[in-house]
């Protein structure tokens, strides 16, 4: 992502024992009175924080789903990307704001992990990703991905239509939009402690785009669970739509009336708006996007209406001329 300027799931970070801590306990226990009436509280820090780390160590409990039933509706003009390429070449400003971000990634504990579901739904709920997963069932499906930085790739997603989850939330007649929240950890993810970012990152859609068949949750990619640099373990992926759309590791779903503001929108409303669908006739303020860069094959193709989508999309934005489309 490029700009003009720089500008609870997780178990809290209070309730670890700091680590000078845990190497002295057994100075402390041996410290007289006070150091003995600190020995439960400290005694409990230290299994929550054991229990903590040998949740985050656990296998995918989900893992048996994969890999998935293909489906052959969305067909691509090109190969699936190699995953090696995949893998290391991502964008995940919670991190970093390079492409080099996959092992820095590996940092994100992505279990537990409670998504909540709220707003103008019949009843909020709170639940965990693999129950989530478990409840919804898995298909497998190729997309091809483009980036606002004139750049492409095809991936092998495997998760969920997003309609599912809208039906599962049972949202009120008033919510028109759906607001999608990544998860805060700025202990974790150094790039959440850049002032200059309004983190967490938000992204929305209107209720027609989400219940469109074509929007996506992915839970992992080629056959397996979710990288944790594509965004484990609940990412977007709206394929006619530039890439920073597509949010990666959601904690929050909320049905809300007001349209919401995406982190890149709050950050340069002229070049990243709330629409971003792809248009090779429209070029970003800065560079064109007529053609993109294929990662991985150093080969460039023209750049597709809404990224070779258009018939499954195109009609939902029929009587919208006064709007901003594109990015």
């Amino acid at each position: 992502m490029n700009i003009i300027r720089r500008r609870g799931w997780e178990i809290p970070e209070s309730e670890i024992t700091p680590e000078h801590l845990v190497f002295s306990r057994r100075k402390l226990l041996i410290g007289g009175a006070g150091a003995l009436a600190l020995a439960p509280v400290l005694g409990a820090g230290l299994a929550q924080a054991q229990r903590t780390t040998d949740a985050a160590n656990l296998p995918d409990p989900n893992a048996g789903l994969y890999p998935a039933k293909h489906n052959d509706k969305y067909a691509l003009d090109r190969p699936i990307t190699a995953e090696k390429v995949n893998a290391n070449y991502n964008n995940f400003y919670e991190f970093n704001s390079s492409k080099d971000v996959a092992e820095q990634a590996q940092a994100l504990p992505v279990r537990p992990w409670t998504v909540k579901i709220d707003g103008l739904v019949e009843k909020p709920i709170e639940l965990d990703a693999d129950d989530l997963i478990k409840k919804i069932g898995l298909e497998e499906r190729a997309y091809r991905h483009r980036c606002v930085e004139a750049w492409g790739m095809a991936i092998a997603w495997t998760g969920f239509p997003l309609a599912k989850l809208v039906s599962l939330a049972n949202p009120q007649g008033s919510a028109k939009y759906i607001k999608m929240e990544t998860f805060l950890n700025p202990k974790v993810a150094p790039g959440q402690r850049q002032p200059w970012y309004p983190w967490p990152y938000v992204e929305g859609l209107t209720m027609a785009e989400a219940t469109n068949d074509l929007a996506f949750i992915a839970t992992g990619a080629y056959g397996h669970p979710m990288a944790k640099q594509h965004g484990a373990p609940l990412r977007l992926a709206v394929p006619w739509k530039y890439g920073f759309k597509s949010i990666k590791s959601i904690v929050r779903f909320s049905f809300v009336e007001e349209r919401p503001k995406g982190m890149w929108e709050k950050l340069q409303a002229s070049e990243y708006g709330f629409w971003a669908n792809v248009n090779p006739k429209v070029p970003h303020p800065r560079w064109s996007q007529a053609t993109e860069e294929v990662i991985g094959t150093g080969e460039r193709r023209p750049t597709l209406l809404f990224n070779g989508y258009g018939e499954f999309v195109a009609d939902l934005y029929k009587g919208l001329d006064g709007e901003r489309l594109w990015a």
